[in-house]
């Protein structure tokens, strides 16, 4: 985001600066040390998801851990399911991993985003990005619900990355996927997003799968890395504290989706997102991301990296300020292109 930095949150960094810098008990322990609890306790009070502190593990960002997960549970050739268009590096880890990718395709319908009941028998896991990101999508209990009937039919590994959860607005309402299958679900989530934090590398993994959990158990303790100290500091001070300042700025991203709707010109297609502070255009062709960077000086995402289904459009992050917003869509309108 181009946005300020919750005050909770630097005064909490500050405090750890100013103080003790060794070597906390926890960051040599199993767990996630301080991170289990508010993690818990923001999912009990947030989303009514009562989750084990104790299945909680701590890495440094969502890519790493989904990068552990497929290494501990998969081998090359297993697919995995993913909706498409995707976030580009999680499509990335998986050309990497040569873990083929099982496109489950969103289509438009209306003023939002649909899926067919997908078949993935030929599966090992389904890595479901919820709220979705680029479509801003929240799938629903009913969508949610068929998924989970197929992770279980074919014995799925779901694993789900829900760090856009705290950035849902009204009315959509964000259900973490492991209220619905908690024993075949490792949910991935963060600070990072919801409260502009991603360079303190910090994450959470709540391991529902037991399977998984001895898979981990057997790696050596620190192949993996963990998270560091200002990360959990940031991270804690956020769940607990941050929530005033979350509110405000959701109340800007919600004025903001809704600008962006009633500026573009009718020749570009958008769909309100759900959540999320992406703007997912449909411009009509591929290459348009080098155009309007040439022409108007600004930069988008290509969608074309996105995958399967993402070439006609680009991606827009409208968490910035309503008149640097307004200065975007300014330029693009002097150019000719929007």
């Amino acid at each position: 985001m181009d946005l300020p930095t919750a005050p909770e949150v630097v005064e909490a960094l500050r405090r750890r600066a100013a103080g003790d810098l060794g070597y906390p008990s926890w960051l040599t322990e199993p767990g996630a040390g301080p991170l289990a609890e508010a993690f818990a306790e923001r999912m009990a009070g947030r989303y009514g998801w009562q989750a084990d502190p104790s299945l909680v593990r701590s890495f440094n960002d969502l890519n790493q851990a989904l990068q552990v997960f497929l290494q501990v549970w998969t081998r090359p050739g297993d697919g995995v399911a993913v909706h498409v268009p995707a976030y580009h590096p999680f499509l990335g880890t998986l050309d990497l991993m040569k873990r083929p990718l099982r496109p489950i395709r969103m289509e438009p319908e209306g003023d939002s985003w649909r899926f067919d009941p997908p078949d993935l028998s030929d599966c090992r896991v389904l890595l479901l990005v919820n709220p979705h990101n680029p479509t801003g999508r929240v799938f629903t209990r009913e969508e949610l619900t068929v998924l989970a009937e197929q992770a279980e039919r074919h014995d799925l590994l779901v694993i789900a990355d829900e760090i856009h959860a705290d950035l849902t607005f009204e009315p959509h309402r964000h259900i973490p996927f492991a209220t619905i299958l908690p024993e075949r679900t490792v949910t991935l989530t963060s600070a990072t997003k919801a409260f502009n934090l991603g360079g303190i590398r910090c994450s959470v993994a709540h391991v529902g799968h037991p399977g998984v959990r001895e898979a981990l158990a057997a790696q050596p303790p620190f192949v993996y890395g963990s998270a560091n100290l200002f990360g959990v500091e940031a991270t804690v001070a956020a769940w607990r504290h941050g929530d005033a300042w979350l509110e405000n700025t959701r109340a800007l991203l919600d004025r903001n989706r809704r600008t962006i709707a009633a500026r573009l010109p009718d020749t570009i297609g958008y769909r309100v997102p759900e959540a999320t502070y992406l703007a997912w255009l449909h411009v009509g062709r591929p290459g348009m991301a080098e155009v309007y960077e040439r022409e108007a000086r600004v930069l988008l995402n290509d969608g074309a990296a996105f995958g399967p289904g993402g070439e006609p459009y680009v991606r827009l992050n409208f968490a910035t300020t309503e008149p640097i917003l307004a200065e975007i869509l300014d330029r693009l309108a002097r150019a000719g292109i929007a």
